[in-house]
């Protein structure tokens, strides 16, 4: 794993000499670059990781809160680290992430569970090492949800893979569509400086990463808060990283459409390192719905925009995030959103149930649907969309891909895991250690999540 530290306002000797850590992240890939950056923190400090909770001297969850699932999941996993800290004197044990953001909830979490050592927010995060120095200091868990972001360049990231880097290119979020936190917690848009973006990408491709996804709340609005002579768009960006000499696969997410340019499409196009695959979440079909979520574009803008895209960047895989059950969706509204799954054809969906976010204007509307109602939705939405995604991929039979191979599969050790340019995971045998390689696999076998094939 790769380490970039940076100087930081503690003394590494002083807070985790002899210990370790283990960090478990819950939600979106800002999430799991941000766990790096906390790992980043902590090997600096001195710790190093831990084979598993038992055997750490800190744990780390980093959590999400864009619907409460996530939320309940974190609650239960610290009820059952309630009786490991009991067990074990001197475990630290920190909750991070967006949920600890959220007043609410971060008041929540130390009623419910006060053997926390600390609570910080996605704000506090550079502050995390002064803050771990405080914690345990008292009874109650140290809390810190600031409201401002504070800088977060030169923090030191030890990455999760070796061949495969996540690289941030605007923090934050200007949209507040009526359901969503995420502007709540992470504050509004701050676009990092052109030049050290390309600069960052540059060396992750001299260290031999072979693929770097840039990340954003909202990639496509990247650039329209530099300063006047720094100010480029996302297209500009993108077509900067695909000049630089290496080798490296561009991915990018998300992506708003209201924001999808024919500038940024025509770049998809022709850049030779920039995947043939979109995430572009449609949220719903009717645009009753989509005005009411505050999505700033009609059913039509957003096809218009699929029909661009497939016409710009020949083969491309799309991919989209769907909700069921926002407050007044009428049968009628989601039978547009069924229909939107046959004209849009998407790759993949991933459907979700509406659930109310406190602060958010959604969540004080009228007309909230039961679960009953949303659940039964949401299954005639998943089985419409499975159907989709198992025809698309059994076109895919016999032709040949190159992978990025990730690893052995979780369920098979004799079978690697690996994904092709468009993001289709596909699985095949091999006897030698392939994992961070590019191999070319001819699919022989398609199913509706993944595919499969043999080694070219």
């Amino acid at each position: 794993m790769e380490q970039a530290c940076a100087d930081l306002p503690f003394r590494a000797d002083l807070i985790g000499a002899g210990k370790s850590y283990l960090t478990i992240t819950f939600g979106c890939q800002a999430n799991e670059f941000d766990t790096e950056v906390f790992a980043g923190m902590l090997e600096s400090a001195g710790y190093r990781r831990a084979a598993g909770p038992g055997d750490a001297d800190l744990i780390l969850l980093n959590t999400c809160s864009v619907r409460q699932k996530p939320e309940d999941k974190v609650a239960g996993m610290l009820g059952r680290l309630r009786k490991l800290k009991e067990e074990r004197e001197g475990l630290t044990i920190v909750v991070a992430g967006c949920m600890a953001q959220r007043p609410s909830a971060a008041a929540d979490l130390a009623r419910r569970f006060p053997f926390l050592d600390l609570i910080v927010g996605t704000h506090a995060l550079p502050r995390f090492p002064q803050l771990l120095e405080q914690a345990g200091r008292s009874r109650r868990p140290l809390i810190d949800i600031a409201a401002e972001n504070e800088g977060r360049e030169g923090l030191p990231v030890v990455r999760s893979s070796s061949f495969k880097a996540w690289l941030p290119v605007i923090h934050g979020c200007n949209n507040f569509c009526s359901y969503c936190i995420v502007p709540h917690v992470r504050g509004r848009e701050r676009s990092r400086p052109f030049a050290e973006i390309v600069e960052e990408a540059r060396s992750l491709e001299e260290s031999g990463y072979l693929e770097i996804t840039l990340l954003g709340q909202n990639v496509n609005s990247y650039g329209h808060d530099l300063a006047e002579g720094e100010r480029a768009d996302f297209a500009a960006l993108l077509e900067a990283l695909d000049r630089l000499e290496g080798k490296a696969r561009i991915r990018f997410m998300t992506s708003h459409p209201k924001d999808l340019s024919p500038r940024l499409i025509e770049m998809m196009g022709r850049g030779k390192k920039i995947c043939e695959h979109l995430h572009l979440p449609a949220q719903a079909g009717s645009n009753r719905i989509l005005e009411g979520m505050n999505r700033s574009y009609t059913r039509e803008r957003y096809l218009g925009l699929v029909g661009a895209l497939k016409k710009e960047v020949p083969g491309i895989a799309l991919t989209t995030d769907l909700m069921v059950g926002f407050p007044g969706e009428t049968e009628a509204d989601f039978q547009e959103t069924l229909a939107l799954l046959d004209e849009a054809e998407f790759d993949h969906a991933y459907t979700f149930i509406y659930s109310p976010r406190p602060g958010t204007r959604a969540a004080e509307m009228e007309e909230q649907l039961s679960f009953a109602e949303k659940n039964e939705r949401l299954q005639r939405l998943a089985s419409r969309q499975n159907e989709i995604s198992l025809r698309l991929n059994r076109a895919l039979l016999g032709q040949t891909f190159e992978l990025l191979v990730e690893g052995r599969s979780k369920n098979n050790p004799e079978m690697f895991s690996g994904r092709t340019r468009t993001n289709k995971l596909v699985h095949f045998a091999a006897a030698e250690e392939l994992s961070g390689k590019l191999v070319a696999v001819e699919i022989t076998e398609a199913f509706t999540w993944y595919l499969a094939g043999e080694r070219v």
